[in-house]
């Protein structure tokens, strides 16, 4: 077994050269929390030796996060600087990349009226609608990863001592995101080859629609026409790849945005800003949430739906393998960017341009009449289990397998 040290050596090289796979003369914006400053001082570093311009590090501290929403006035949560805003627009305009260490606490905001959270939530994406756009059109390369913080660790491994969880936490950080192996730059290669394999399956099929069943699932999703399936990662703007979210196990696709009937049930908790939404059920006609419940933070599901109208549809249905590296971890992370990629998943809110046949070229009319959803919001919630079946029907009316008890079957 190799020492910390080493393995948060190769960690900070791995995120550099494949996750924003960082250029000569770029700018670079890392988002870190404060408890993280090892990993990010070491990123800043592996960043310059890549080639970068300049680095900036925008700290974050939670209990600073926390005191504005038990001190600011009410009538705050509605704005968003401006400056902040433009200075991410600038970045992507420029050519610059952004890298963030996404580790919320799910306990950050109990007991904060939810209304505060969600009104800041919608004020930051309205005014950071023109760099959302960057982001998810892939203008510029961007990449979300994982490093323990002790409030999350204590909420996932809270059956472990204390003083062994964020030790735990590291362990499983490095080893779904394969930092373990001799060349961990090598294995991601091989990892993204082998989505991208998946990925071509499905494009050669061009299923129109998808079935899914489970206990409390039975939902149609119709596919529009020119869908394209992704995985692994893509490419920017200027043709250079980066892998968006590490680690990733996913392939994934728009869904129509009016084509879309019948219920579905999720099966993993939801971490939304910081506030718990668990057991959530969903009734879908014509593409709109129709009726909705959750066994726990249905409040939260309830800002979240009353963000814009394309909140209630969905702008993503993505699949992953039940017997996933993550998933065979048997534990849930409180964290999308890693419980996503355990589980087959949906998103309520935006489409990704880049999943239908020249999208990133198109305006949100255009999107809309190709079947796209368009929202200020983008929010995954998991629904795969070793219990789901997926059909998939063909141009010409076939249906056939593609998902038994939660894995993959061998596509013909």
């Amino acid at each position: 077994m190799q020492d910390f040290a080493t393995m948060l050596n190769k960690y900070a090289e791995l995120v550099v050269k494949v996750g924003v796979n960082i250029q000569p003369d770029q700018v670079l914006i890392v988002q870190a929390p404060l408890e993280t400053v090892e990993l990010t001082r070491l990123i800043v570093e592996k960043a310059y030796e890549a080639g970068a311009k300049y680095v900036q590090v925008d700290w974050d501290d939670e209990a600073i996060t926390r005191i504005r929403y038990e001190k600011a006035p009410d009538d705050s949560f509605g704005y968003y600087p401006k400056w902040l805003a433009d200075k991410m627009e600038q970045l992507a305009e420029s050519g610059g990349a952004i890298l963030h260490i996404k580790v919320p606490n799910p306990e950050l905001f109990r007991g904060i009226d939810s209304s505060k959270v969600s009104t800041a939530v919608k004020a930051a994406a309205l005014a950071r609608q023109k760099y959302q756009s960057y982001v998810r059109s892939n203008k510029i390369s961007w990449s979300l990863i994982k490093a323990p913080t002790k409030a999350w660790a204590d909420k996932v491994f809270a059956d472990l001592p204390e003083e062994q969880r964020v030790e735990a936490m590291w362990e499983a950080v490095f080893g779904m995101n394969r930092v373990g192996s001799d060349n961990p730059v090598e294995a991601w290669r091989h990892h993204i080859a082998q989505l991208k394999a998946s990925q071509d399956r499905m494009n050669a099929k061009r299923y129109k629609k998808l079935y899914y069943r489970a206990p409390g699932t039975d939902l149609q999703v119709e596919l529009p026409e020119g869908h394209l399936w992704k995985g692994g990662g893509g490419e920017n703007e200027g043709g250079v790849y980066f892998v968006a979210n590490m680690p990733t196990e996913e392939i994934y696709t728009m869904p129509h945005r009016t084509g879309v009937n019948g219920y579905v049930s999720s099966t993993l908790p939801l971490n939304l800003n910081g506030r718990l939404v668990e057991g959530i059920k969903l009734t879908f006609r014509e593409g709109k949430v129709v009726e909705y419940d959750a066994a726990s933070g249905r409040e939260h599901l309830t800002s979240l739906l009353a963000t814009d109208e394309g909140a209630s549809h969905l702008g993503e249905v993505a699949l992953v393998a039940n017997d996933s590296p993550i998933s065979r971890l048997n534990r849930v992370f409180y964290n999308t960017g890693i419980d996503e990629n355990a589980s087959c998943h949906f998103a309520l809110g935006s489409a990704y341009p880049v999943t239908i046949a020249g999208g990133t070229k198109l305006d949100t009319e255009q999107l809309l009449a190709r079947g796209a959803n368009v929202s200020l919001t983008h929010v995954d919630f998991m629904v795969g289990s070793a219990e789901l079946e997926i059909d998939g029907e063909l141009t010409d009316g076939t249906i056939e397998p593609i998902f038994r008890q939660g894995n993959w079957v061998k596509i013909k």
